[in-house]
This record gives C-alpha cells, structure tokens and sequence, in this order.
C-alpha cells in the first residue's frame, strides 16, 4: 500500500511546537508534502529539517518568511524539481516535485489571491503558466512508466459541496467561476483525478481548512482546499481518503487539517 498526505502547515516553525512533530513520527505516509513553510530550511529546527527516518526536501521562497513547499519521502527520491518552469515563480517557494521509482509526487501551494488586487492578478497567471505544465508532467510520466500526485493548497473550492457558506463566497478568490472553471479543466482536459472527489462524489465537505476567526472549526464551517490529485489509473487504486481534524480547536496546529490517501498500489522501494 502507498500512503500520502498533503498539509499547508501556515508556518512550519510555530507548528513544530504545537503538534507537527509529533503527528510527523506517527504518521503511516511514505510521502508529505507540506505548504505555506515560511522558512529557510536553515531556520527550521533539526526535527522538521532533516528528520529522522525520512529524506526532507524544502522549497523555500526568495522573499524570507512567505509561501514555501517541503516534501518528506521515506525513499531516496531519484531526482528533485522546484518549480514548473515559469520564471516568474522559479522561487517563490509555490512548487517542489520528486521523482520516486514509478512515482512523481509534487507539494504545490497556489497563490490564495484576493479580488481587485495584484495578489489575484499574480494568482491568475500562475494558473495559466502552470495549467499546461501538468498536462506536460502527465504525458512525460506516463511515456516513462511513472504515475503522478500532485498533493497540496489548491486555494480553489471546485464546487458548491467544497464549502460551507458557497452563496456569500460566489464573488470571492477561492470561488470565483473563473478559478473554479479552471480546475475544471484540470480535471476534464487534462486528465487528474481528485480522489476525494472519486470516492465521495456528493459531499459536502470534507473540509480542510476553517478560518480562525469566531467559530468556523466548531461549526465546521470550512473549505476544502487541499486536495490530492492523481492520474487515473493511480487514482482507481485510491481505497480511503481522510482528513485528520483535530479532535478540538485546542489541538489544532495548523488552520488546514491533513488530508491521507491510502492506494493500493506498492510503495516506491527504499
């Protein structure tokens, strides 16, 4: 069995002192991949850093303190990418990718954007820059054998069932018909799979991240947002997605919960 799992950490440092670690040295994934890292691998405890047990690879961005992706993968990983290619985000800490024997896995962090600003402009083309580069990673995977995941903070909620309070949010970034009809394309011209979405076509929820303002986590008034994308024929393997919410708002160390897939399908071999 091959299980990943994918969380944006809003900061590696503060949750390495309120449950990562700890949840990392539990936790049954081959493969995490995290988002929103906002350090330097130099400035992250030796715990998170380098890890024992797992080979860390971290993405950080040119501005200090923003964005930046990680992956951990028990299996030395074959080569290593940052970025799609796109100049403009080389390294802005947003895309890191592994090349695993017969596996790519990928940790991206999509700008969240914010309407009538250059944040959404910045979002915009970022999607248009990268839209063609996964449909680039799936053929060239799928000529050398390999299947692909692309795991992470999407910071698109595809459709009505993908969060709470969709009626106020139709005129917000997370939601707009643009971004939404852009993931559409992901799925529908290009070919990956949510397989949350697969397994749990009617919803709604599960959500994977709850606002910290007033009592979003307590009435579950969420989004989800981070999703596990595969290829198809990797995606039919998928037998259970979950996410780890925490048990209360106490025991939160991030404002996202993981999100673990498990597929029957081996795991890459050490």
């Amino acid at each position: 069995m091959l299980t990943v799992s994918t969380v944006n950490v809003n900061g590696l440092r503060a949750a390495a002192k309120k449950g990562f670690v700890e949840w990392l040295a539990a936790t049954e994934a081959d493969v995490v991949a995290c988002q929103e890292v906002r350090a330097e691998p130099e400035q992250l405890p030796a715990t998170v850093r380098e890890p024992q047990g797992w080979h860390a690879v971290h993405a950080a961005c040119s501005i200090k303190g923003r964005n930046g992706v990680s992956l951990y993968s028990r299996h030395e990983p074959e080569s290593v990418r940052t970025g799609f290619g796109e100049a403009e985000f080389e390294d802005s800490g947003r895309y890191l990718e592994l090349h695993l024997p017969g596996l790519v896995v990928a940790s991206l962090y999509l700008p969240s954007g914010d309407v009538g600003t250059p944040r959404q402009d910045e979002k915009e083309r970022f999607m248009a820059a990268f839209l063609p580069y996964l449909a680039e990673l799936r053929a060239k995977s799928e000529a050398s054998g390999r299947e692909v995941l692309v795991m992470g903070d999407w910071n698109i909620a595809h459709a009505e069932i993908d969060l709470k309070n969709w009626r106020t949010n139709r005129k917000n970034s997370g939601f707009l018909p643009e971004e939404r009809a852009w993931l559409g394309r992901v799925f529908d011209e290009v070919g990956y799979v949510d397989v949350q979405r697969r397994l749990d076509p009617e919803g709604p929820g599960p959500y994977t991240w709850w606002s910290y303002r007033g009592k979003a986590f307590d009435n579950d008034s969420g989004w989800r947002i981070d999703l596990i994308c595969a290829t198809p024929r990797l995606a039919e393997a998928c037998a259970s997605v979950r996410v780890e919410r925490a048990a209360s708002y106490e025991q939160r160390w991030s404002d996202h919960a993981p999100v673990t897939a498990r597929f029957d399908h081996p795991a890459p071999a050490s």
